[in-house]
Parts: C-alpha cells; structure tokens; sequence
C-alpha cells in the first residue's frame, strides 16, 4: 500500500482519501458452469486489487495504474468507449454500469494496484468492483451487495463483451474468510459455510503458467455457445420444443432428461453437457465433505474437475496442462484444477503447507524445461483466504 499511497499524494496532494480493498478469487469447484446457472463455490483470496481514490468535484475520473502506462482520464458525462486490450476499460465500464440506474455527479481521483499475476483470478472482476465501490461512495450510493454483483456484471458482459456468468463478482463481494460460498447461479441465493474445526490447515497454492491474453480472443465464448446447444437438442430430443437461444441454458434441463437424452448429442455438445452435470453433482458433494472437514474427498473432487475441464469441457492449453500434471503428482497438494476461464493463466490447488518448499522445487525443475519460452515469466504462489470487497479506511492525507 505504501507505493499506491507515495503516488496518490504525488498526484493529488495531501487530501483525505479512502482505499478499497478488493479480493482475487479462486473457484475450487463449479468450474465453467456459472454461464449455464450452475451450481458453484468460491473463496476470496489474501492477495487483492487496492486502490487509494478521493472524491473529484469536478466530475472527472483520473486513475493511474501502478500496474500499467499512462493515466485514465475522463468526463462522467462522456465517458469513452471501449477499446479492446485496454486497461482503463473497466472503469470507463464502471460509470457506464452505474449511469443507467444513477445521475453521477462526482468522478474519483485514483490510483490502482493489483496483487498476484494477473489471469485466471479474475482480477478484472476485483478491478472493476474496487471502481464501483469508490464511486458509489463518492456519490453518496448505498448499494446492496446483490446489486453491486449485477453491475460490475454488466461491466463484463455488456460491456466488454464476455459472456460469463456471475462466479467472479459473487466471490469477489460476498465472500468472508475461512468460510465457502456455495451459490445456485440460478436463482442467485447462497450460502456461506463456515470451515469445519476438523478440516486442516491448508494453502491456496497458485501457479502462473506465464500466459494472459485477452479472453475474447479464446474459445471462451464459442464454449458457452456449445453448452447452450447441447441444452437445446435435448430439449428437442424431450418435447419437441426449444427456447431462444438467447434464453436456453443447461440449467434448463432434468439430469433426468439429460440421461435418458444423452445419447442423441453429437460429439463435443455431449461432452459440454456431461462437464456442466458431473460439476454440479462434484459441486453438491465438495460442500458435504468441506461441512465435514474432509480436505482430502474435498480435493479429490478438485481433480476430478480438473480432469473433466481438460477432457469433457475441453479448456486448456498445453502450458496450464503442465502444471496440473505436476500439482496431480506432487505430495502434499489436496487437489488442483484450472483457475477462471481455463485458456490462459493459472492454476490453483489446495496444498499442505509442510510441502510448500517441496512443491515448488518440483515446479521448478519441470515446468521451465518444458516450456522454456515462459521461464522469465511463470511464477509460483501461496496464499491465504480473506474477506470480500470492502472499503477499508479513512485518512486524512499525507504526513
């Protein structure tokens, strides 16, 4: 914090200003099924999107990033359109999520950091929550946390173009520590489950395979299209009727039908519907071993996922299948799979913290010789549970 601290004042003088503190996620279970309003969990994570701002009187937004060139700055009345690659686009998203429902009259003054290698932890969904948060407060809003979730969802979807589901804000804003969010993407109601005194201690342990691209440029949305058409044969198969496609979702469907109908789906729309009702029962079984303090049947569970990511959804690239490889086959890693959409990134597990120093060596000595085009680049993490997105304090400017 001191370095976004040491700047803000630099460019905005001695001012009181607040900070938002805004988690990175992972997902240990309920992998690529949120866009088919599937069942999943989450926890926020100890490493977090910070972000010191102030209120701007003059309705400008300027934010700089610790983390990228140059600074964003615009009107709220005109805020720009999106570019694609491009840093500043989710608080240009941000006011623009908010203007269809409020009349803003005060920017922020900002400066931004992340925590952690950006890719696979959706830290655009932390980004993007840390600017609704500051200008919902300068602006005197009081958001329900349901409400910030469907803004900065359509900050995403809307707006940058992703169609994903509401996994990544749900776990960004209602998450608390030691506790696993289970949520219906469905009908959006949750449930937080505290830890079991029984379960052990355990990191997060993350690994970055050294890849991040833009996810609109994967098979990231082509994947939520095939889900959709594997939910609209069966439905065909089962009443001879099919929803807009716009509508459909897997969700839709029994696992009743989905069994007695299976047969009829070709190829890859089978395998996209065997992934979404295989998730939703491991998603089911890892709250009762996580209720019970059953860390290892709760991480088996995280490989299976991992496994049918890789086979059934087919996500992946050769890079991120490395790692998992590796986190399968070292001691001391409970369960592992791929973090966010699954193309780019990373991949996370839940480890021992006795086998960190012996995990880590083992990526080492395979990881680099394997793809020797990432080992500047890749890097090795552990990190802890934290509470949700929250404004964190009040100071009265430089000392």
């Amino acid at each position: 914090m001191e370095s976004i601290k040491k700047l803000f004042h630099k460019k905005f003088g001695a001012q009181r200003a607040k900070t938002v503190c805004s988690p990175l996620r992972i997902c240990p279970l309920g992998a690529h099924v949120d866009h088919q309003h599937g069942l999943v969990t989450g926890m926020a994570l100890d490493a977090s999107v910070n972000m010191m701002y102030s209120p701007n009187d003059s309705g400008y937004v300027r934010v700089q990033s610790l983390d990228f060139p140059d600074e964003e700055y615009f009107s709220i009345e005109h805020a720009p359109e999106m570019i694609p690659g491009f840093w500043g686009n989710y608080i240009r998203g941000a006011v623009l999520s908010l203007e269809r429902s409020y009349k803003l009259k005060r920017g922020i003054n900002g400066v931004v950091r992340g925590r952690l290698p950006i890719g696979g932890l959706s830290s655009s969904a932390a980004v993007t929550t840390a600017y609704l948060l500051a200008l919902a407060d300068v602006n005197g809003l009081d958001l329900e946390k349901k409400d910030l979730i469907r803004y900065s969802h359509w900050v995403e979807q809307s707006f940058i173009g992703l169609n994903n589901g509401i996994l990544d804000q749900a776990a960004n804003i209602l998450s608390r520590k030691d506790q696993l969010l289970f949520m219906d993407c469905r009908t959006e109601q949750y449930s937080l489950i505290p830890k079991n005194q029984a379960l052990p201690v355990f990191d997060v342990l993350i690994v970055y395979s050294g890849i991040n691209k833009i996810l609109i440029g994967t098979d990231y949305n082509n994947r939520v299209d095939e889900c959709k058409v594997a939910a609209w044969i069966l439905q065909e198969a089962s009443s001879g009727r099919v929803a807009p496609f716009r509508e459909v979702r897997l969700r839709d469907i029994s696992e009743e039908v989905y069994l007695s109908y299976r047969e009829t789906l070709p190829g890859r729309f089978r395998r996209r519907a065997d992934h979404f009702f295989s998730e939703n029962r491991r998603a089911r079984a890892g709250i009762e071993c996580w209720k019970k303090g059953d860390l290892a049947g709760f991480g088996k569970l995280v490989f299976e996922s991992g496994e049918s990511s890789i086979h059934q959804y087919e996500s992946g690239a050769p890079q991120l299948i490395t790692i998992y490889d590796i986190l399968r086959n070292s001691p001391g890693v409970y369960g592992a799979r791929f973090s966010g959409a699954g193309y780019r990134g990373c991949c996370i597990g839940l480890s021992d913290p006795a086998y960190r120093d012996e995990i880590e060596q083992r990526i080492h000595s395979i990881y680099p010789a394997k793809h020797p085009e990432f080992k500047d680049v890749y890097q090795v993490h552990f990190a802890g549970l934290d509470d949700g997105a929250r404004i964190l304090s009040d100071e009265a400017g430089a000392e």
